[in-house]
């Protein structure tokens, strides 16, 4: 399948977000990645439920958000609700992700995980039939900026075949960029999350472009 593209727009300027989105839309990007967090499971705070359904009303691509809470069994429900088309949880939150997959299905929209960068991808491997994306970090969750942790690469080379038999797409968030994009890509990675790089492209457009010019060995 052809790379997809989610720039997260918590690096955009927080005090002008619909510049932000309209970036995202310009530069040919295919998702919008939505960064929630809740000062527990990770230690930052950023978007929640009023930001969702602002970009709903305000964008046509799909909305690509990522619940770093503490309780995503509880509140994944109001999130899909607000507009989320792919909600994506951590598997080291859930009390019961096989359950809140099928939650997430039965209100209609598609059902990702997240695993942390001391996860092992063994934790996923039984829920990959179930799941539509498995998101696997690169960075430590909870700030914008980091570098990219080496030790992904080897996770996408575990899961990769599995994830392919399976139909679940495979992301890869934090620290993504033109660099590393090629490398990603020839390990299995499906879409990339890139919030800084993207944003301080000269050209959005051309960034985009270079990223999806990367081809799967």
């Amino acid at each position: 399948m052809s790379l997809l593209v989610s720039p997260s727009i918590l690096a955009a300027d927080p005090l002008n977000l619909e510049a932000g989105l309209r970036a995202i839309e310009k530069s040919g990007a295919d998702w919008v990645h939505v960064d929630v967090m809740d000062g527990h499971f990770v230690p930052n705070l950023s978007f929640g439920l009023p930001l969702i359904k602002a970009l709903k009303n305000k964008t046509q691509l799909p909305l690509d958000v990522h619940i770093m809470v503490a309780n995503p069994d509880a509140v994944a429900a109001a999130y899909v609700q607000a507009g989320a088309d792919y909600l994506s949880f951590h598997a080291e939150a859930s009390r019961d992700p096989c359950a809140l997959i099928k939650h997430i299905h039965s209100l209609g929209a598609k059902a990702g995980m997240a695993i942390n960068p001391e996860t092992g991808v063994e934790l996923a491997s039984p829920l990959l039939k179930q799941l539509d994306m498995l998101l696997v970090m690169a960075v430590t969750p909870g700030f914008g900026g980091q570098s990219l942790l080496p030790t992904v690469f080897s996770k996408l080379e575990a899961i990769g075949s599995r994830a392919k038999a399976s139909n679940t797409l495979l992301a890869v968030d934090g620290g993504v960029n033109l660099a590393n994009a090629t490398k990603l890509r020839k390990f299995g990675a499906d879409i990339l999350v890139a919030g800084s790089a993207f944003f301080k492209a000269d050209s959005k457009t051309a960034f985009v472009e270079a990223l999806k010019s990367v081809r799967m060995v």
